[in-house]
């Protein structure tokens, strides 16, 4: 036998060796950073095979890995690496919406937790609109060519008296928009693969979540409820963007990006939607992540529940 022998993890297709490399990835989930998780992940295979279990079930692997966590991490990271598990479990694709008006940090915390989940599909909404603008000319959909803040420059009616030139733009930009996203749903259904759409444009009211009964579909909102530090994301995007996302174009149409984050976080409240303000990136990432678990296991249950009904007229066994 070879001094350090692969861990197989049997009930997996061909008998699948554990990757130290997934198992951390998993850890960074909970929060725990690259260095901690890998150690983490390494003491899982160094306690396995000094307890000579070459061959284990994922359920056994898992079980070695919350308990692990608890010692190393404590029982608060074990717990969530557990919730977290319960995504794994469930034969549905999971679609993460990530909302926000501009400059809130959507992408980053997309990105970031479509990592630790293990998703590899992220598409945007600036994307889907960017594909618009090939197909549709902009005398034929004038709202799609500019800013959301700036949406109102490409509409073709009378602003209602009384009503914001700036929302009546976005809302026709939105809508346009919206139905790219829910083709681009659709598709991720169908093939079962998970994703993480994020932008302006995933604004509550304009998906319907629900309609997309065989996958799990979980909504969010990003806002920054300070207005100075929200001013200074814009600085650091310029930066970290080598000026193409210049400081100055976003701080001339500030009032326009704040008037739209308020009139999305109202259609939040308007629809259930839960937002989470982002101060930290680690904090919010997690808070992001929790609320994530939270609404699949619900999802899950509900279905379960539904599933296991006796149907209308049916009595009970």
């Amino acid at each position: 036998m070879p001094t350090n022998p692969p861990i197989i993890i049997k009930d997996q297709k061909h008998g699948l060796p554990m990757s130290k490399g997934l198992l951390a990835q998993s850890f960074t989930a909970t929060g725990l950073g690259p260095g901690r998780a890998y150690a983490a992940a390494q003491r899982v295979q160094d306690e396995l095979r000094t307890a000579g279990r070459f061959e284990v079930t994922l359920a056994e692997l898992q079980q070695t890995a919350a308990s692990v966590l608890a010692e190393s991490a404590g029982p608060e990271t074990a717990a969530r690496y557990v919730r977290l598990n319960e995504i794994s479990k469930s034969d549905r694709p999971l679609i993460v919406l990530v909302g926000g008006t501009t400059g809130v940090g959507k992408s980053t915390i997309a990105t970031e937790v479509a990592h630790r989940l293990g998703i590899t599909r992220i598409v945007s909404t600036d994307s889907i609109r960017e594909v618009m603008r090939g197909i549709f000319s902009r005398d034929l959909m004038p709202a799609i060519y500019e800013s959301s803040f700036n949406a109102w420059r490409g509409l073709r009616v009378p602003v209602p008296h009384g009503a914001s030139p700036v929302i009546v733009g976005f809302r026709e930009q939105a809508a346009a928009v919206a139905t790219g996203m829910k083709a681009i749903i659709e598709r991720a259904v169908l093939e079962g693969v998970s994703m993480v759409l994020e932008g302006v444009h995933v604004a509550p009211g304009y998906i319907e979540p629900s309609q997309f009964t065989n996958a799990s579909v979980v909504q969010i909102l990003i806002g920054v409820d300070n207005e100075e530090a929200h001013r200074s994301h814009f600085y650091i995007r310029e930066v970290q963007t080598e000026g193409t996302r210049p400081f100055e174009r976003y701080r001339a149409n500030f009032e326009n990006i704040r008037l739209l984050g308020r009139y999305i976080e109202d259609l939040a409240a308007e629809h259930g939607i839960p937002v989470v303000y982002s101060h930290h990136l680690d904090q919010t990432v997690a808070e992001v992540l929790e609320l994530i678990v939270e609404t699949v296991i619900r999802q899950d249950e509900e279905v379960a529940r539904i599933w296991h009904s006796p149907a209308e007229g049916e009595d009970e066994v």
